[in-house]
Formats: C-alpha cells, structure tokens, sequence
C-alpha cells in the first residue's frame, strides 16, 4: 500500500502567451479549474498506474473542496483519511506560457491543517511506503516520517518546493526526489560545499544512507544509492504544460517500487510516465496510465551507469 500525505488544491489554470513580468497585467482568454496539489497529484499518478493508495490531508468546506477530490475519487483512491478544516481549500493559480513553462501562487488554506495525527489510525509495515511532499507544515512532514519510519514503512520524500530537511529526517528517508534548486537547498543546509549534480547526489547518498535522484528536465534523471548510479535520459515529447510533471515523477517511481521493481526499471517508468504528462493541459488530468507508459517506454534510450 502507498500512503500519500500532503497537499490537496484546486488549479486555476491560465495559459498566456508569455509569464507576465513584474508590475504586467496579460490577458488571456479563459481560464481552467482542475484538481491539483502536488500531494493529491501524486495520489492520482500511483492511482492511473492501478497501485493501491491512499491520501491523507485537508479539504475545506466550500465548493472547491469536492472538485479538488473528484478525480481522486473517480480514480479508486482511499479518502477516508482526508479530514475538513475551517480554512478554505487550497488554490493555485498557475501561469502557463506557449512553451509549456509556468509560474504558480499558491495559497495554502486548508493545507496548513495537515497533520501527522491524521497517520495514527492507519497501517503501516515493511511493504508499504510513504510519499510527501513540502506543501503543508514541515513539522507535520517530519513527524510523519518519523512514525512510519517507526512502523517499518519506506519514505519517498519530495522535496517541492523548495526548502531544507533536517538531518535527523534525512537520515529516516529511503529516496530522496530532488530537482537541481531543490537539491541545491538541501545540500546547503547540511553544510555540504557547491557541487555538480551528480557529486552533490553522490554526498547526500553517502551521508545519509539514501537513495538520491535528481530530475533534470530534457536532461532526464540522475540517481545515486549506496549500490552505484544511473542516468536515465528524458522521453523526447512536445511540451505543452510541465505543471505535473514532478509529481507524476514521483508517483509513478513510488508504484513501480511497491510492484518491487528495480531502482532503474522504475526510475525508466517515472521519466517515461511525467514526459507524457507534459503533453497535455493541468496537473491530474495530464496523468499517463500503466498502458500509455508501457507503450512509450521503448522509446527511451537506454540508461547509463554513472563513473
């Protein structure tokens, strides 16, 4: 089972010909209203794999809260963990330009109520994993850590957006899912000196006793473990929104693993699975299924180890 503890929200989609600069009004022509947040997103990308998993976080009471879980819902994830909070549903407006790049605001609302008592109730063991994200309070990330950690559980944290993870967590998590900004905050707050990609990944892994991976857009995904590293290269596909992507990245990484498939065959998955949910518009609307991700992983070039 996947236990997926993090932020839900709807997206306010706008796309626009170019992101507007400080002080710039742009004009668009209409806007969208899909379900997103990078926990619920994850949650849907194990979901369209047809892995069993569950979401834990906070809706509010208004009207954004049921279109925020409609497409969970529709796609088989457990909600019975997911509690109302007196704040409103989280909101993002998102920003998307003719090439597919975005900016987004969120505001967090109901996500601040996130917490990790939201865990006591469920099961956890040896088989099962946990996947977070840094949408909702940190402390409630690693207290959740902790106790699944305790329980026996895998962790698969994210580290979007942005931010530092304390040494103590660091050593509780198993795969650490990092782009270039986001591996670059967690290696300094640590107190490891500026590195390339792959060194950076190769000090945290050794470390802390983790697995390291690195998204790095066209460029693929980089991953280091105390058994060695890869690269796997990027899906080449015609961006048009890369909203989803990381998240996408990270669910399917997290249900090929719970299928106990091997740390590259499942690295090759996710980088096939969040290409193809750059083709399309929002976040879990642009999700690939199992079948879309078979059909495309011939066309990924091969991995290569790393020296």
């Amino acid at each position: 089972m996947i236990t997926v503890f993090g932020s839900i929200n709807v997206d306010m989609v706008m796309r626009v010909d170019a992101l507007p600069a400080p002080g710039e009004t742009v004009l668009c022509p209409e806007y969208l209203i899909l379900p997103g947040g990078k926990g619920a997103n994850q949650a849907a990308a194990v979901a369209r794999t047809g892995a069993d998993v569950r979401m834990v976080g906070t809706v509010g009471s208004d009207a954004f809260a049921e279109a925020a879980l409609a497409l969970l819902r529709d796609g088989g994830v457990d909600l019975s963990a997911v509690a109302t909070s007196s704040r409103p549903t989280c909101c993002a407006a998102v920003w998307v330009d003719r090439a597919g790049e975005n900016s987004i605001v969120v505001a967090s609302g109901a996500n601040l109520d996130t917490a990790a008592s939201q865990l006591s109730g469920l099961t956890f063991g040896p088989q099962d994993w946990l996947v977070l994200q840094m949408e909702i309070p940190l402390q409630e990330n690693w207290s959740a850590i902790r106790e699944a950690k305790a329980r026996g559980a895998h962790v698969i944290l994210s580290v979007a957006p942005a931010g530092p993870v304390p040494e103590e967590t660091l050593a509780d998590i198993d795969i650490l899912l990092v782009n270039e900004i986001e591996g670059r905050a967690v290696a300094d707050a640590v107190g490891l000196p500026p590195s390339d990609p792959q060194r950076l990944l190769s000090d945290l892994s050794a470390r802390f006793g983790l697995t390291a991976v690195m998204t790095l857009g066209k460029q693929g995904a980089l991953a280091v473990g105390p058994g060695g590293g890869v690269h796997v290269p990027a899906l080449p596909v015609d961006a048009v929104d890369t909203t989803g992507a990381g998240d996408a990245f990270a669910g399917i990484l997290a249900a090929a693993l719970d299928a106990d498939a091997s740390l590259e065959d499942a690295i090759r998955r996710a980088s096939v699975g969040a290409a193809l949910a750059c083709e399309r518009i929002g976040a879990q609307t642009s999700l690939p299924d199992r079948a879309d991700i078979d059909a495309a992983l011939p066309n990924l070039p091969p991995l290569s180890p790393l020296d």
